[in-house]
């Protein structure tokens, strides 16, 4: 059974940083590339960073890029999201999921991705 947990989410001052992790279960974690999406009320789900199976090449969106930084620790089967410069607008719950697909275009599409997590919230106060 593949379980993906996300931890981290708080609630934060404009400006401020989180460090988001995931750690996934029952699935051979290198197998897989990881994503970050999030999901704002009243909003649809969207795409925010995706890494590679071997963590050599990742993928931002352009709302977070030089800000948020994805990275995997295959050993410890986790991926994480480092959130620097947080703005009001990063407000949302942030779920990680997992793809066996390997063409990095597949990667920015919810439908891509076989496996998510609960997701975690985090709130940026201004």
């Amino acid at each position: 059974q593949v379980q993906l947990v996300e931890s981290g989410g708080d609630t934060v001052q404009a400006g401020g940083s989180l460090r988001l992790s995931c750690a996934a279960s029952g699935l051979t974690f290198s197998s897989y590339a990881m994503g970050w999406f999030r999901q704002a009320p009243g909003k649809e789900r969207e795409f925010v960073a995706a890494i590679s199976r071997s963590g050599d090449s990742t993928y931002y969106s352009d709302s977070v890029k030089g800000r948020f930084t994805i990275s995997r620790d295959n050993a410890k089967n986790t991926v994480y999201l480092q959130m620097n410069s947080l703005k009001p607008e990063d407000t949302a719950v942030y779920y990680c999921a997992a793809t066996g697909l390997r063409y990095s275009s597949f990667y920015y599409s919810t439908d891509r991705y076989a496996y998510w997590g609960q997701g975690t919230q985090v709130t940026v106060s201004s």
